[in-house]
C-alpha cells in the first residue's frame, strides 16, 4: 500500500478533551446556582430551579435558579444603586476593571471553553478557538474604549441601567458583546442568559465577584422567557439590548414602546453565500461549510441560502456534496468533531419539521451518507436542499440548524435581486477573484454586514448588526459604544417626558370643538379683500399635488387669526409619497459632494426669499422681527452645517487583527419619515429634513400641524434648488394618523419624531411590523435654537446605518 493510499483510506482518531475540571466546577457547587445581584449569590425569591442540559448526551448537568418578578425587582434595584458610583469612576477606573475581566476570561479560558461545549453542545475546537478568545478580546478592546471615553465622547453620558437578554448560540461571546460596551461606557447591568445556555454567565459573575467589581454593577439573573419578559418591563431599566429571534424582537419593540426605553436589537438571518463563476471554489467550499455548518448552523448570520452562478452550480454543488461527505458529526468534546449536538431537542424538532414541510413543497433533500449520528443527544445531519424557488419557504425561513439552500442565478444583477429576497438582512458573503465586482454587490446588499472571500468574521474594532427584520443597533467597535451612551444634549427620550405637561397648539381640539369648523369656508374680517388663493398644496415626488382627501384644513397664527389653509392629507397621500421617495434612489448613490452642492443651493435660493420668510414666521409665532431673523439665520447656518458634512461624514478603516481591511461604510437608510417639531417652525423642520438628505436618505415628512406654513413654502425653494423629484415629499395634515400610516407602511426604513409621548408610544408599537428603526423625542421650548442641541453629529448617525465589509489580502 502505497502513502497516499494509506493518507486517503486513514480514519479520524479520537481526540477527546477532559472535561473533568468542568465537571468538578460544577459539582463544588453541588450542581446548583443561585441569582447573582448585587455582588451576592441568593436563592430565588420563590424557591423554583430548572435543569440545565447536556444536549450531546441528554443528561443533568445542573440546576439553575429561575428568578421571578421580586429578584428581577431586585436586580434593576441594585444596579440603579451601583450607577452613580460607576459613572463617577472616570474612564480610567473602568478601564481597569474591564482590563481586569479579560484576563480572567484568558486565565480561565479552558473551564469556560469546556463549560460552553457541555451546556451548548458546539464543538470544543470552536468555543476554545473562537468563542473564549474572541470574549476576551471585546474586554480588552472596550477596555480601550472606556479610557478614551471622555475625549472621544465628550460630553456624553452613560444612558443608566441596561437590561440584556443573550441567546443560547453564542453564551459567552454574546454576553462579552453585551457587557464590555456598557460597562465602558460607564453603564450598570442586569444580564439575562438563555434559559438553555447559563453556566458561563454564571461562571462570568464569579469572575466578577473575584476582580472585585463593585457589586450592582453587574447583576446576573437566569430563568426562561417570562424572566426575560419580567426585565423587559421593569419601569428601572433605561434600555434593553437584545439578541434572539426576530418574533421576540418585536414583542420587545411592542412591550417598550412609549416607555422611553432604548433598545437595540440583533435578529434573525437567512444570510446569502454568493458565489461567482470567477470565484476559487476550494476556497468557496471551505468558506461554506464555516458559513452554514459551523455551530451546527445555530447562527443568526449563517450562509443558508448558496446563491451560486448558474454556469458552475452542477460542479460547485457536486463538489460541495463529497466535502460534506467527509464531515464529522458527533461528540461535542471531540477536538475532530465539525459538527455538535443541536442546543435542544425542541430546536430539533423544529429543524426537522422544517425541512420536512420544504420536501412536502417539492424541495429535494440530500444528506451525506457519511454521517453517523449519535444515537443520544440531539443531532442533526448537514443537509443540502435543492430545487427551492425563491420565495420557498425554506428559502425564506430561518431553519437555524444545519441546512443550506441552494438556488442559482446567471447576472450580478440577478445575484442581488436572489440576496435581496428576503425578510432580513444581518449578512452576506461574497467569492469572486473580480474585487470591483465584488465591491460593486457589497454595495448594493441590504446587509449589516458584508465578507468578500471570507465568512464569519467578527472582531470587537467592527459594528455587528442588521438591517430590515434582523433588527437595529450596532454592537462592536465606535458604532457599538454609541448605543449605551446619551448625547449631553439628547432629551431623554419619552423617560424623561412622563412628568412634563403637554403644551397643544392653538388649534388642537379642532376635530372636537364645534366652534371651530374643520374646514372653514369664511375668511376673518380683519382681511376685507381677499387675497389671492394660495393654498399650499402637498408635495410628492417633487410635484405640487391636491390632497386626496380633497379637505383643506385651517392655520392659525398665535393670535387665533386665520393665516391660510393647507391640504389635510390622508393614507393615500402617505403611499404615494412613499413610492416617491423609493423611486428617488438615485439620490442614494449619489456622492457626498454631489449632494453637499444641493444643499449650498437650497441655502443660496432660501437666502433670497428672507423677507418671505420672516413674514411666515411672525404671524405664526408671534415673535418680534429680531427673533424670526434669527431664526432665519440660524436655518441658513444648519444648512450650510449638514452640507459640510456631507462629504465628511465618511467611514473608517477598522484595526481588526486579521490580515486584510475591514472597512466600515455608513450608508443611508432609505425612506425616512418624519414627524417635525412644532416650536421653531423653520428651524426645527430644517433640522430634521437637511441632515437626513445629506446623508443619502429620502423623507416623508409631516410638517408640525400648528405651524406648517414655513415649511409648504419651502417645498418652491426645493423646486429652484436641483433637488431630485421625490428626496423631499411633504404632506401636511392631523400629525397622529399620518404618523401611524408612516410607521406602518413596509417601505419606511424608519420613522423620527418630536412632540407628543403618546403619538411617540403608538409610533413605536406600529413600527414593529418590518422593525424599523424610530427616533423618538420629546420636544423643549429652545431645543432647536440651541447650537448644541438642534444639530450635531447624532443626527448624521440616526440617518445612516453601518455596513462593515472585510476584505483579506495576501498570499
Amino acid at each position: 500500500m502505497t502513502v497516499t493510499q494509506v493518507y486517503e483510506s486513514m480514519e479520524y482518531g479520537p481526540a477527546p478533551e477532559n472535561s473533568a475540571a468542568a465537571m468538578e466546577w460544577i459539582a463544588v457547587r453541588d450542581a446548583t446556582f443561585g441569582l447573582y445581584i448585587n455582588g451576592k449569590w441568593c436563592s430565588p425569591v420563590a424557591g423554583a430551579y430548572f435543569n440545565s442540559v447536556n444536549p450531546a448526551t441528554g443528561e443533568h448537568l445542573a440546576n439553575i435558579a429561575e428568578a421571578r418578578e421580586e429578584d428581577v425587582a431586585a436586580a434593576v434595584t441594585a444596579a440603579r444603586e451601583a450607577l452613580p458610583a460607576w459613572r463617577a469612576l472616570g474612564g480610567h477606573g473602568r478601564a481597569r476593571y474591564l482590563y481586569g475581566l479579560a484576563r480572567q476570561i484568558q486565565k480561565h479560558s479552558r473551564l469556560l471553553a469546556v463549560l460552553e461545549t457541555l451546556d451548548n453542545g458546539k464543538p470544543i475546537r470552536e468555543s476554545r478557538d473562537i468563542d473564549v478568545p474572541l470574549a476576551a478580546r471585546h474586554f480588552y478592546h472596550h477596555a480601550g474604549w472606556a479610557q478614551l471615553l471622555e475625549s472621544e465622547f465628550p460630553g456624553c453620558a452613560s444612558v443608566g441601567v441596561i437590561g440584556q437578554i443573550i441567546p443560547w448560540n453564542f453564551p459567552l461571546l454574546m454576553l462579552a458583546w453585551k457587557i464590555a460596551p456598557a460597562l465602558a461606557a460607564g453603564n450598570t447591568v442586569v444580564l439575562k442568559p438563555a434559559e438553555f445556555t447559563s453556566l458561563t454567565a454564571l461562571a462570568f459573575a464569579e469572575i466578577c465577584e473575584n476582580i472585585g467589581l463593585p457589586p450592582g454593577v453587574v447583576n446576573v439573573i437566569t430563568g426562561d422567557g417570562t424572566t426575560g419578559q419580567r426585565l423587559v418591563r421593569h419601569p428601572g431599566v433605561d434600555k434593553i439590548a437584545f439578541t434572539g429571534s426576530t418574533e421576540v424582537g418585536r414583542a420587545i419593540r411592542e412591550a417598550t414602546a412609549g416607555t422611553g426605553k432604548r433598545i437595540s436589537l440583533e435578529l434573525g438571518g437567512k444570510s446569502p453565500f454568493i458565489v461567482f463563476d470567477d470565484a476559487d471554489s476550494d476556497s468557496a467550499i471551505e468558506g461554506l461549510v464555516d458559513a452554514i455548518w459551523f455551530n451546527q448552523g445555530e447562527v443568526c448570520c449563517a450562509g443558508s441560502r448558496l446563491v451560486v452562478q448558474e454556469s458552475i452550480s452542477d460542479l460547485f454543488l457536486k463538489r460541495l456534496r463529497a466535502r460534506m461527505e467527509t464531515l464529522r458529526i458527533g461528540d461535542p468534546l471531540d477536538k475532530a468533531t465539525d459538527i455538535g449536538a443541536i442546543v435542544d431537542g425542541v430546536q430539533l424538532q423544529k429543524i426537522d419539521r422544517l425541512v420536512r414541510e420544504g420536501q412536502e413543497e417539492g424541495a429535494h433533500c440530500w444528506q451525506p451518507s457519511s454521517s453517523a449520528i449519535p444515537t443520544s443527544g440531539f443531532f442533526y445531519p448537514p443537509t443540502l436542499i435543492t430545487n427551492v424557488s425563491p420565495a420557498s419557504m425554506l428559502a425564506q425561513v430561518e431553519v437555524f440548524g444545519p441546512v443550506l439552500v441552494a438556488m442559482s442565478f446567471r447576472t450580478p444583477a440577478e445575484a442581488v435581486e436572489l440576496a435581496n429576497n428576503t425578510r432580513y438582512g444581518l449578512a452576506a458573503s461574497i467569492w469572486t477573484e473580480n474585487i470591483n465586482l465584488a465591491l460593486d454587490v457589497a454595495k448594493k446588499l441590504k446587509a449589516g454586514t458584508v465578507w468578500v472571500n471570507c465568512t464569519n468574521l467578527f472582531d470587537a474594532a467592527s459594528g455587528f448588526g442588521g438591517y430590515r427584520e434582523s433588527g437595529y443597533g450596532r454592537e462592536g467597535g465606535r458604532e457599538g459604544i454609541w448605543e449605551y451612551l446619551r448625547d449631553p444634549s439628547e432629551s431623554g427620550g419619552l423617560r424623561e417626558s412622563k412628568s412634563a405637561s403637554s403644551k397643544k397648539g392653538s388649534d388642537s381640539k379642532r376635530k372636537n370643538d364645534p366652534a371651530t369648523p374643520s374646514h372653514p369656508l369664511t375668511l376673518s374680517p380683519s382681511q376685507p379683500v381677499p387675497p389671492i388663493d394660495r393654498t399650499p398644496k402637498l408635495y410628492i415626488g417633487g410635484k405640487q399635488t391636491r390632497p386626496d382627501s380633497g379637505y383643506s384644513m385651517p392655520v392659525r397664527g398665535r393670535d387665533g387669526e386665520l393665516l391660510g389653509e393647507v391640504g389635510e392629507g390622508n393614507r393615500k397621500d402617505i403611499r404615494n409619497a412613499v413610492e416617491a421617495a423609493r423611486s428617488a434612489s438615485g439620490w442614494s448613490v449619489a456622492t457626498g459632494h454631489g449632494r453637499a452642492q444641493v444643499l449650498y443651493y437650497i441655502a443660496e435660493n432660501l437666502e433670497a426669499r428672507r423677507g418671505e420668510f420672516v413674514d411666515i414666521l411672525r404671524a405664526a409665532t408671534g415673535q418680534t422681527a429680531e427673533q424670526s431673523l434669527s431664526e432665519f439665520a440660524l436655518s441658513i447656518d444648519r444648512i450650510f452645517t449638514y452640507a459640510a458634512w456631507a462629504d465628511k461624514y465618511d467611514g473608517a478603516v477598522h484595526g481588526t487583527p486579521f490580515r486584510g481591511i475591514t472597512m466600515a461604510i455608513p450608508e443611508p437608510l432609505g425612506v425616512i419619515g418624519i414627524g417635525c417639531p412644532t416650536g421653531s417652525p423653520l428651524l426645527g423642520f430644517l433640522s430634521v429634513i437637511i441632515p437626513a438628505i445629506a446623508m443619502g436618505n429620502r423623507v416623508v415628512a409631516i410638517p408640525s400641524e400648528a405651524a406648517p406654513l414655513a415649511a409648504v413654502a419651502f417645498y418652491q425653494v426645493l423646486d429652484t434648488s436641483d433637488v431630485p423629484g421625490g428626496v423631499v415629499n411633504l404632506i401636511t395634515g392631523p400629525t397622529r394618523p399620518l404618523m401611524e400610516t408612516l410607521a406602518s407602511h413596509d417601505d419606511v426604513e424608519a420613522v423620527w419624531y418630536w412632540g407628543d409621548p403618546q403619538i411617540g408610544k403608538q409610533i413605536e408599537q406600529l413600527s414593529t411590523g418590518n422593525l424599523k428603526q424610530t427616533w423618538v423625542q420629546q420636544e423643549t421650548h429652545d431645543f432647536w435654537t440651541d447650537q448644541g442641541a438642534g444639530q450635531g453629529e447624532r443626527y448624521l448617525r440616526h440617518a445612516t446605518q453601518m455596513k462593515n465589509i472585510w476584505i483579506p489580502y495576501g498570499e
